[in-house]
């Protein structure tokens, strides 16, 4: 069993509870990391034989694409996704973060963390 990890992968989104936020955007970052068994491909060298990161990074891309109200509402459709496109996968986290956001204060970000 192995743990693949994709951080800081860098979105720009039209997410939020504001009407503005929905038509101006602003930056997200999301990470995720996941269990698979990696046997095979630790022999074969083979990347037919693994979960290629590079799809599960397209298929978040294209979930960033779609807008939301919530940052839960995104974490838990990239997990839907990932699962349903990688049967091999367990034990998924994944976070999502928005830059900047208009809460009233100075602050990072804010984010939320899902496990599937």
């Amino acid at each position: 069993m192995s743990k693949i990890e994709i951080k800081n992968m860098e979105f720009y989104g039209f997410h939020g509870c504001f009407e503005e936020e929905r038509k101006i955007g602003t930056h997200f970052l999301v990470d995720i990391s996941f269990e698979t068994d990696s046997t095979m491909a630790e022999t074969t060298d083979n990347v037919e034989d693994t979960v290629d990161y590079s799809k599960v990074y397209l298929l978040i891309k294209e979930e960033m694409q779609k807008s939301s109200h919530l940052l839960e509402h995104i974490a838990r459709r990239i997990i839907n996704r990932v699962k349903r496109e990688f049967s091999q996968i367990s034990n998924i986290v994944v976070n999502v973060k928005k830059l900047n956001p208009p809460v009233g204060g100075k602050m990072d970000y804010v984010s939320v963390e899902l496990y599937g």
